[in-house]
């Protein structure tokens, strides 16, 4: 079967700093795909060469066994909230609805069945009745839920996602959890960033594990391991010395620190 995605010798600098070294890995659709790793290790950076928001300096991406140009229809993006400008003046029924437009027909006007698909997107998330209220109006985990209702509006078989999770209250991240449970089992595939390691187990059921190089890519139940943790978090003592002690247990009340917060 041809993986989903595929990279091969993946190297990606930012001046002359590798951020992916050498990365080899291949996908399988119809799954839940964490990438985890500590911060600087090329997560988001690895998203971005997937869409190809950034260029490699060797390597590449196949998706769907072909380039990006040939399937990008077939792939949808949602972004980091912390990177859209939520003043902008467009209503959350406005957002969803660019979820209908192709780069082929950006000035077509909008079809009743296209309006239907997002309104059903934006059902699909519990955000029906925000659809006339301005985007800057609603809560973090309300706006990161009208992203998901966007990227659902594209009917995709592949989306990407850039830390759905971060700063969202425990409603929205029940959710979006419960949504993502659902697309799985119509058989899309969700490849997400992801910083809380107390979660992995709940959330996916493959990861790939980043520390710059590849750790590992696989099954949670193989990938997800003391001895692949140590590896990719070797230099953060505190984080692993309880990971250590947890990970048998498959349980795991650690959420690591936001950059900003480390020393």
């Amino acid at each position: 079967m041809t993986p989903i995605i595929e990279t091969h010798n993946l190297t990606v600098s930012y001046n002359r700093r590798p951020v992916l070294w050498d990365v080899d890995f291949s996908l399988p659709e119809g799954r839940l795909i964490g990438i985890i790793g500590p911060n600087g290790s090329g997560k988001t950076t690895l998203l971005k060469s997937i869409m190809g928001l950034v260029q490699p300096d060797s390597g590449y991406v196949k998706l769907f066994g072909q380039s990006l140009d040939e399937v990008r229809t077939r792939i949808s993006y949602v972004p980091q909230r912390e990177s859209v400008d939520w003043d902008f003046p467009v209503s959350v029924r406005e957002v969803v609805e660019m979820g209908r437009y192709r780069r082929a027909n950006l000035l077509r006007r909008l079809s009743s069945a296209d309006r239907d698909i997002a309104a059903d997107a934006l059902h699909k998330v519990g955000l029906q009745d925000f659809a006339k209220r301005q985007i800057s109006q609603l809560s973090g985990g309300q706006q990161q839920r009208v992203f998901i209702a966007r990227a659902l509006a594209q009917q995709a078989d592949l989306y990407l996602m850039d830390e759905p999770f971060a700063g969202v209250d425990a409603a929205s991240e029940q959710a979006i959890l419960q949504l993502l449970t659902e697309m799985k089992a119509a058989s899309k595939t969700v490849l997400i960033v992801h910083h809380d390691l107390q979660t992995v187990r709940q959330f996916f059921d493959w990861i790939v594990l980043l520390n710059t190089h590849l750790v590992a890519s696989g099954p949670v139940e193989s990938a997800f391991t003391e001895d692949h943790l140590r590896q990719a978090y070797g230099g953060q003592l505190t984080i692993l010395s309880k990971v250590a002690d947890l990970v048998k247990e498959r349980h795991f009340p650690v959420r690591e620190k936001p950059y900003k917060d480390r020393p």
